[in-house]
Protein backbone atom coordinates (compact mmCIF):
# COMPACT_ATOMS: atom_id res chain seq x y z
CA UNK A 1 0.00 0.00 0.00
CA UNK A 2 1.26 3.56 -1.06
CA UNK A 3 1.99 6.04 1.63
CA UNK A 4 0.73 9.49 1.53
CA UNK A 5 2.98 12.52 1.69
CA UNK A 6 0.83 14.39 3.66
CA UNK A 7 -0.01 11.75 6.07
CA UNK A 8 3.73 11.49 6.30
CA UNK A 9 4.65 14.98 6.96
CA UNK A 10 1.58 15.34 9.52
CA UNK A 11 3.30 12.37 11.45
CA UNK A 12 6.52 14.43 11.28
CA UNK A 13 5.26 17.75 12.59
CA UNK A 14 3.42 15.89 15.27
CA UNK A 15 7.18 14.16 16.46
CA UNK A 16 8.55 17.36 15.97
CA UNK A 17 6.23 18.69 18.59
CA UNK A 18 6.90 15.57 20.47
CA UNK A 19 10.66 15.99 20.64
CA UNK A 20 10.19 20.12 21.79
CA UNK A 21 8.42 18.24 24.31
CA UNK A 22 10.86 16.02 25.68
CA UNK A 23 13.62 18.90 25.34
CA UNK A 24 11.47 20.99 27.68
CA UNK A 25 11.18 18.33 30.04
CA UNK A 26 14.87 18.04 30.27
CA UNK A 27 15.22 21.87 30.83
CA UNK A 28 12.27 22.21 33.67
CA UNK A 29 14.01 18.76 34.82
CA UNK A 30 17.73 20.17 34.57
CA UNK A 31 16.21 23.33 36.20
CA UNK A 32 14.70 21.52 39.24
CA UNK A 33 17.61 19.06 39.96
CA UNK A 34 19.79 22.55 40.47
CA UNK A 35 17.57 23.58 43.27
CA UNK A 36 18.49 20.02 44.76
CA UNK A 37 21.96 21.84 45.12
CA UNK A 38 21.01 25.21 46.03
CA UNK A 39 18.81 22.75 49.19
CA UNK A 40 22.09 21.21 50.07
CA UNK A 41 24.41 24.41 50.04
CA UNK A 42 21.69 25.73 52.12
CA UNK A 43 21.93 23.46 54.38
CA UNK A 44 26.02 23.87 54.56
CA UNK A 45 25.40 27.49 55.00
CA UNK A 46 23.81 26.53 58.23
CA UNK A 47 26.21 24.16 59.67
CA UNK A 48 28.83 27.03 58.71
CA UNK A 49 26.43 29.87 60.61
CA UNK A 50 25.92 27.36 63.57
CA UNK A 51 29.57 26.59 63.93
CA UNK A 52 30.52 30.65 63.76
CA UNK A 53 28.33 31.13 66.81
CA UNK A 54 29.79 28.04 68.90
CA UNK A 55 33.45 29.96 68.92
CA UNK A 56 32.37 33.68 69.56
CA UNK A 57 35.08 35.76 71.10
CA UNK A 58 33.60 36.30 74.69
CA UNK A 59 35.90 38.67 75.91
CA UNK A 60 34.23 41.55 73.94
CA UNK A 61 30.47 40.87 74.96
CA UNK A 62 29.46 43.92 72.50
CA UNK A 63 30.59 42.33 69.47
CA UNK A 64 29.42 39.01 70.19
CA UNK A 65 25.91 40.42 70.50
CA UNK A 66 25.92 41.95 67.73
CA UNK A 67 27.40 39.24 65.71
CA UNK A 68 25.18 36.54 67.68
CA UNK A 69 21.95 38.73 66.99
CA UNK A 70 22.96 39.13 63.20
CA UNK A 71 23.88 34.96 63.06
CA UNK A 72 20.53 34.38 64.97
CA UNK A 73 18.16 36.40 62.01
CA UNK A 74 20.52 34.64 59.01
CA UNK A 75 19.51 31.06 60.06
CA UNK A 76 15.99 31.76 60.29
CA UNK A 77 16.50 33.17 56.36
CA UNK A 78 17.74 30.18 55.59
CA UNK A 79 14.86 28.22 56.47
CA UNK A 80 12.38 30.39 54.67
CA UNK A 81 14.55 30.05 51.58
CA UNK A 82 14.24 26.09 51.87
CA UNK A 83 10.13 26.76 51.81
CA UNK A 84 10.84 29.09 49.00
CA UNK A 85 12.96 26.76 47.30
CA UNK A 86 10.31 23.50 47.45
CA UNK A 87 7.66 25.91 45.71
CA UNK A 88 9.21 24.84 42.18
CA UNK A 89 10.37 21.41 43.40
CA UNK A 90 7.14 19.69 41.48
CA UNK A 91 8.92 16.51 41.14
CA UNK A 92 9.26 16.21 44.98
CA UNK A 93 5.67 17.50 45.55
CA UNK A 94 4.12 14.85 42.54
CA UNK A 95 6.37 12.42 42.28
CA UNK A 96 8.17 11.95 45.40
CA UNK A 97 5.22 12.73 47.58
CA UNK A 98 7.51 14.44 50.37
CA UNK A 99 5.81 17.55 51.03
CA UNK A 100 4.64 16.92 54.33
CA UNK A 101 7.57 15.36 55.53
CA UNK A 102 9.82 18.13 53.97
CA UNK A 103 7.59 20.60 55.71
CA UNK A 104 8.27 19.34 59.14
CA UNK A 105 11.42 18.83 59.23
CA UNK A 106 12.07 23.04 58.09
CA UNK A 107 9.31 23.24 60.91
CA UNK A 108 11.57 21.27 63.13
CA UNK A 109 14.61 22.54 62.08
CA UNK A 110 13.02 25.96 63.06
CA UNK A 111 12.40 25.05 66.32
CA UNK A 112 15.50 23.59 66.89
CA UNK A 113 17.04 26.86 65.83
CA UNK A 114 15.12 28.72 68.35
CA UNK A 115 16.62 26.20 70.99
CA UNK A 116 20.34 26.57 69.86
CA UNK A 117 19.67 30.70 69.41
CA UNK A 118 18.44 30.78 73.12
CA UNK A 119 21.25 28.32 74.59
CA UNK A 120 23.98 30.78 72.56
CA UNK A 121 22.40 33.44 73.95
CA UNK A 122 21.98 32.20 77.99
CA UNK A 123 26.11 30.75 77.12
CA UNK A 124 27.34 34.65 75.56
CA UNK A 125 25.12 37.19 77.46
CA UNK A 126 23.32 35.83 80.68
CA UNK A 127 25.70 34.05 82.49
CA UNK A 128 27.09 35.53 85.67
CA UNK A 129 29.42 33.47 87.31
CA UNK A 130 31.64 29.84 86.15
CA UNK A 131 28.69 27.61 87.07
CA UNK A 132 26.60 29.10 84.89
CA UNK A 133 28.89 29.06 82.21
CA UNK A 134 29.52 25.69 82.84
CA UNK A 135 25.85 24.38 82.59
CA UNK A 136 25.06 26.87 79.77
CA UNK A 137 28.23 25.44 77.76
CA UNK A 138 26.78 21.75 78.06
CA UNK A 139 22.98 23.02 77.07
CA UNK A 140 24.59 24.41 73.79
CA UNK A 141 26.69 21.55 73.13
CA UNK A 142 23.38 19.45 73.38
CA UNK A 143 21.45 22.32 71.53
CA UNK A 144 24.21 22.04 68.69
CA UNK A 145 24.33 18.60 68.29
CA UNK A 146 20.40 18.27 67.38
CA UNK A 147 20.63 20.73 65.01
CA UNK A 148 23.02 19.66 63.34
CA UNK A 149 22.22 15.48 63.54
CA UNK A 150 19.01 16.94 62.03
CA UNK A 151 20.92 19.16 59.16
CA UNK A 152 22.67 15.67 58.54
CA UNK A 153 19.36 13.97 58.35
CA UNK A 154 18.17 15.96 55.93
CA UNK A 155 20.91 15.96 54.12
CA UNK A 156 20.68 12.35 53.87
CA UNK A 157 17.26 12.71 52.77
CA UNK A 158 18.03 14.97 50.32
CA UNK A 159 20.49 12.78 48.78
CA UNK A 160 17.63 10.11 49.10
CA UNK A 161 14.99 12.26 46.98
CA UNK A 162 17.67 13.03 44.72
CA UNK A 163 17.87 9.26 44.18
CA UNK A 164 14.44 8.56 43.53
CA UNK A 165 14.31 11.55 41.47
CA UNK A 166 17.48 10.23 39.57
CA UNK A 167 15.59 6.50 38.83
CA UNK A 168 12.71 8.18 37.87
CA UNK A 169 14.39 10.67 35.04
CA UNK A 170 16.93 7.83 34.12
CA UNK A 171 13.61 6.01 33.04
CA UNK A 172 11.89 8.42 31.53
CA UNK A 173 15.04 9.35 29.82
CA UNK A 174 15.83 5.79 28.69
CA UNK A 175 12.12 5.88 27.21
CA UNK A 176 12.47 9.19 25.24
CA UNK A 177 15.89 7.97 23.86
CA UNK A 178 14.14 4.50 22.38
CA UNK A 179 11.11 6.90 20.68
CA UNK A 180 13.23 9.74 19.29
CA UNK A 181 15.71 6.59 18.06
CA UNK A 182 13.07 4.35 16.52
CA UNK A 183 11.29 8.01 15.47
CA UNK A 184 14.01 9.14 13.86
CA UNK A 185 15.11 6.20 11.81
CA UNK A 186 11.60 5.47 10.70
CA UNK A 187 11.60 9.04 9.58
CA UNK A 188 14.70 8.81 7.64
CA UNK A 189 14.03 5.79 5.72
CA UNK A 190 10.36 7.86 4.77
CA UNK A 191 12.05 11.15 3.70
CA UNK A 192 14.68 8.99 1.96
CA UNK A 193 11.47 6.92 0.24
CA UNK A 194 9.93 10.60 -1.04
CA UNK A 195 13.56 11.97 -2.08
CA UNK A 196 13.75 8.16 -4.55
CA UNK A 197 10.24 9.31 -5.61
CA UNK A 198 11.37 12.71 -6.39
CA UNK A 199 14.04 11.46 -8.27
CA UNK A 200 12.18 9.46 -9.89
CA UNK A 201 9.56 11.74 -11.64
CA UNK A 202 12.80 14.05 -12.22
CA UNK A 203 14.52 11.40 -14.46
CA UNK A 204 17.63 11.30 -12.31
CA UNK A 205 17.51 7.92 -11.99
CA UNK A 206 16.83 6.40 -15.10
CA UNK A 207 18.86 3.16 -15.24
CA UNK A 208 16.11 1.71 -12.45
CA UNK A 209 13.13 1.45 -15.06
CA UNK A 210 11.63 -1.57 -12.10
CA UNK A 211 11.28 0.92 -9.54
CA UNK A 212 8.13 0.12 -7.69
CA UNK A 213 6.83 3.90 -6.22
CA UNK A 214 6.33 4.65 -2.52
CA UNK A 215 4.44 7.40 -2.33
CA UNK A 216 0.35 8.17 -3.64
CA UNK A 217 1.36 11.73 -4.94
CA UNK A 218 4.06 10.53 -6.43
CA UNK A 219 2.50 7.73 -8.34
CA UNK A 220 -0.47 10.32 -9.41
CA UNK A 221 1.97 12.49 -10.94
CA UNK A 222 3.68 9.79 -12.49
CA UNK A 223 0.48 8.66 -14.17
CA UNK A 224 -0.17 11.92 -15.27
CA UNK A 225 3.03 12.37 -17.10
CA UNK A 226 3.39 8.99 -18.46
CA UNK A 227 0.26 9.97 -20.14
CA UNK A 228 1.31 13.62 -21.34
CA UNK A 229 3.95 11.49 -22.38
CA UNK A 230 2.01 9.04 -24.74
CA UNK A 231 0.49 11.86 -26.34
CA UNK A 232 3.75 13.78 -26.86
CA UNK A 233 5.57 10.84 -28.39
CA UNK A 234 2.61 9.72 -30.86
CA UNK A 235 3.60 11.57 -33.80
CA UNK A 236 -0.07 11.52 -35.31
CA UNK A 237 -0.95 13.88 -31.93
CA UNK A 238 1.50 16.94 -33.10
CA UNK A 239 1.49 19.23 -35.62
CA UNK A 240 4.66 19.02 -37.40
CA UNK A 241 4.62 23.22 -38.25
CA UNK A 242 4.23 24.36 -34.61
CA UNK A 243 5.51 21.16 -32.38
CA UNK A 244 2.01 21.70 -30.10
CA UNK A 245 -1.27 19.32 -30.77
CA UNK A 246 -3.10 18.99 -33.95
CA UNK A 247 -6.69 18.21 -33.41
CA UNK A 248 -6.81 14.44 -33.13
CA UNK A 249 -4.18 15.17 -30.37
CA UNK A 250 -6.29 17.99 -29.06
CA UNK A 251 -9.59 15.67 -28.64
CA UNK A 252 -6.82 12.79 -27.21
CA UNK A 253 -5.48 15.14 -24.28
CA UNK A 254 -8.99 16.87 -23.95
CA UNK A 255 -10.05 13.56 -23.10
CA UNK A 256 -7.55 12.86 -20.12
CA UNK A 257 -7.75 16.39 -18.39
CA UNK A 258 -11.52 16.97 -18.55
CA UNK A 259 -11.45 15.40 -15.12
CA UNK A 260 -8.75 17.47 -13.41
CA UNK A 261 -10.41 19.93 -12.49
CA UNK A 262 -14.65 19.45 -12.77
CA UNK A 263 -15.50 22.20 -10.76
CA UNK A 264 -13.71 25.08 -12.80
CA UNK A 265 -15.22 25.96 -16.01
CA UNK A 266 -13.94 25.13 -19.81
CA UNK A 267 -13.78 27.49 -22.09
CA UNK A 268 -13.07 27.19 -25.73
CA UNK A 269 -12.07 29.83 -28.01
CA UNK A 270 -10.76 29.45 -31.49
CA UNK A 271 -8.43 31.73 -32.85
CA UNK A 272 -7.61 32.34 -36.50
CA UNK A 273 -4.71 35.22 -38.06
CA UNK A 274 -6.56 37.80 -39.62
CA UNK A 275 -5.64 38.17 -43.31
CA UNK A 276 -3.24 35.07 -42.95
CA UNK A 277 -5.26 31.68 -45.00
CA UNK A 278 -4.78 29.40 -48.15
CA UNK A 279 -5.87 31.63 -50.50
CA UNK A 280 -4.31 34.82 -49.40
CA UNK A 281 -0.64 33.89 -48.88
CA UNK A 282 1.16 36.91 -48.39
CA UNK A 283 4.22 35.65 -47.39
CA UNK A 284 6.49 32.75 -48.52
CA UNK A 285 5.99 29.49 -47.23
CA UNK A 286 9.20 29.89 -44.93
CA UNK A 287 7.74 33.44 -43.51
CA UNK A 288 4.44 31.95 -42.47
CA UNK A 289 5.68 28.53 -40.97
CA UNK A 290 8.00 31.05 -39.08
CA UNK A 291 4.79 33.21 -37.94
CA UNK A 292 2.49 29.71 -36.84
CA UNK A 293 5.73 28.70 -34.75
CA UNK A 294 5.89 32.05 -33.05
CA UNK A 295 2.46 32.59 -32.09
CA UNK A 296 2.58 28.60 -31.17
CA UNK A 297 4.88 29.68 -28.82
CA UNK A 298 3.43 32.46 -27.40
CA UNK A 299 -0.19 30.69 -26.89
CA UNK A 300 2.04 27.95 -25.23
CA UNK A 301 3.32 30.94 -22.31
CA UNK A 302 -0.14 30.77 -21.11
CA UNK A 303 -1.05 27.42 -21.12
CA UNK A 304 -1.35 25.87 -17.81
CA UNK A 305 -1.29 21.81 -16.56
CA UNK A 306 -5.07 20.94 -17.06
CA UNK A 307 -5.34 23.36 -20.46
CA UNK A 308 -5.16 21.95 -24.21
CA UNK A 309 -3.58 23.84 -27.25
CA UNK A 310 -3.68 23.06 -30.97
CA UNK A 311 -3.49 23.94 -34.39
CA UNK A 312 -7.02 22.63 -35.83
CA UNK A 313 -6.65 24.33 -39.18
CA UNK A 314 -3.95 26.03 -41.50
CA UNK A 315 -4.56 29.81 -39.73
CA UNK A 316 -6.55 28.23 -36.40
CA UNK A 317 -5.42 27.49 -33.12
CA UNK A 318 -7.97 26.31 -30.32
CA UNK A 319 -7.46 26.75 -26.75
CA UNK A 320 -9.33 25.35 -24.13
CA UNK A 321 -8.76 26.64 -20.90
CA UNK A 322 -9.85 25.39 -17.60
CA UNK A 323 -10.19 28.47 -14.97
CA UNK A 324 -12.09 29.13 -11.64
CA UNK A 325 -14.62 31.28 -13.32
CA UNK A 326 -15.74 32.54 -16.37
CA UNK A 327 -14.03 36.17 -16.30
CA UNK A 328 -11.04 35.17 -15.84
CA UNK A 329 -10.97 32.69 -18.59
CA UNK A 330 -12.19 35.25 -21.28
CA UNK A 331 -9.23 37.30 -19.51
CA UNK A 332 -6.77 35.39 -20.22
CA UNK A 333 -7.48 34.18 -23.26
CA UNK A 334 -7.84 38.11 -24.53
CA UNK A 335 -3.83 38.60 -22.47
CA UNK A 336 -3.16 35.33 -25.55
CA UNK A 337 -4.40 37.94 -28.01
CA UNK A 338 -2.71 40.75 -26.83
CA UNK A 339 0.53 38.80 -26.79
CA UNK A 340 0.44 37.76 -30.07
CA UNK A 341 -0.46 41.83 -31.18
CA UNK A 342 2.94 42.81 -29.35
CA UNK A 343 5.16 40.08 -32.04
CA UNK A 344 6.55 41.77 -34.62
CA UNK A 345 7.50 40.24 -37.72
CA UNK A 346 10.90 41.06 -40.37
CA UNK A 347 9.76 40.54 -43.85
CA UNK A 348 12.10 41.15 -46.58
CA UNK A 349 11.35 43.79 -48.90
CA UNK A 350 8.44 44.81 -46.40
CA UNK A 351 10.05 46.16 -43.25
CA UNK A 352 8.51 45.56 -40.04
CA UNK A 353 5.15 43.77 -39.51
CA UNK A 354 2.47 42.83 -37.32
CA UNK A 355 0.32 39.98 -36.81
CA UNK A 356 -2.77 39.89 -35.34
CA UNK A 357 -5.41 37.15 -34.48
CA UNK A 358 -9.21 37.67 -34.09
CA UNK A 359 -11.63 35.09 -32.16
CA UNK A 360 -14.64 33.00 -30.61
CA UNK A 361 -14.72 32.65 -27.42
CA UNK A 362 -17.56 30.71 -25.62
CA UNK A 363 -18.26 28.75 -21.74
CA UNK A 364 -18.47 24.84 -22.72
CA UNK A 365 -21.77 23.96 -21.32
CA UNK A 366 -21.13 20.13 -19.90
CA UNK A 367 -23.97 18.48 -21.71
CA UNK A 368 -22.13 19.71 -24.98
CA UNK A 369 -19.23 17.99 -26.47
CA UNK A 370 -16.29 19.41 -27.42
CA UNK A 371 -16.73 19.34 -31.42
CA UNK A 372 -20.23 21.37 -31.07
CA UNK A 373 -18.46 23.68 -28.34
CA UNK A 374 -15.92 24.36 -31.18
CA UNK A 375 -18.97 25.18 -33.90
CA UNK A 376 -20.44 27.55 -31.90
CA UNK A 377 -16.68 29.22 -31.10
CA UNK A 378 -16.37 29.60 -34.88
CA UNK A 379 -19.45 31.36 -35.48
CA UNK A 380 -18.62 33.95 -33.21
CA UNK A 381 -15.02 33.83 -34.87
CA UNK A 382 -16.55 34.81 -38.16
CA UNK A 383 -18.60 37.72 -36.67
CA UNK A 384 -16.18 38.73 -35.03
CA UNK A 385 -14.06 39.02 -38.36
CA UNK A 386 -17.09 40.78 -40.09
CA UNK A 387 -16.80 43.71 -37.62
CA UNK A 388 -13.24 43.82 -38.15
CA UNK A 389 -9.95 42.39 -37.00
CA UNK A 390 -7.62 42.13 -33.47
CA UNK A 391 -10.68 41.14 -31.14
CA UNK A 392 -12.39 38.07 -29.27
CA UNK A 393 -15.94 38.13 -29.33
CA UNK A 394 -18.18 36.03 -26.79
CA UNK A 395 -21.53 34.46 -27.30
CA UNK A 396 -23.45 37.46 -25.78
CA UNK A 397 -22.14 39.86 -28.42
CA UNK A 398 -23.39 37.19 -30.99
CA UNK A 399 -27.02 37.63 -29.47
CA UNK A 400 -26.61 41.84 -29.60
CA UNK A 401 -25.89 40.89 -33.75
CA UNK A 402 -29.49 39.39 -33.62
CA UNK A 403 -31.47 41.95 -31.96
Amino acid sequence: MKQSIKAIFSTLNKYLLFVLLVATIALLFTLEHSLSFQKVDNLNHQKKIIATLTHLDRHDLALALIQFNGKSTQLHQEIDKLRTLYKYAYIDKYLVGNQQEYFNDLKKLSTLTDKFNAAAQQYYVDTNNKQEEVTAKVKLDTALSSIIAHIDTMLLKTIKYNEEKFHFIKNLVILFFIITLLATFYFRKQLKSIYRDISYLYHIDKQRQSYTIFSQEADAIALRMNRKNVTNDNPDFIDQATSINNYKGMVNAYSIKKGAKESNFTSVTVLEIDNFSKSNRAFSQDIMESILKKIAYTISLHEQPIDVIARTDYNQFTLIFSRSSKEQAFKDVDLVRQSIEELKFHIPNQGMTQITVSGGFIIKPNNTSLEEAMKQAKEILHYAQSTGKNKILQLRDLAQKDM
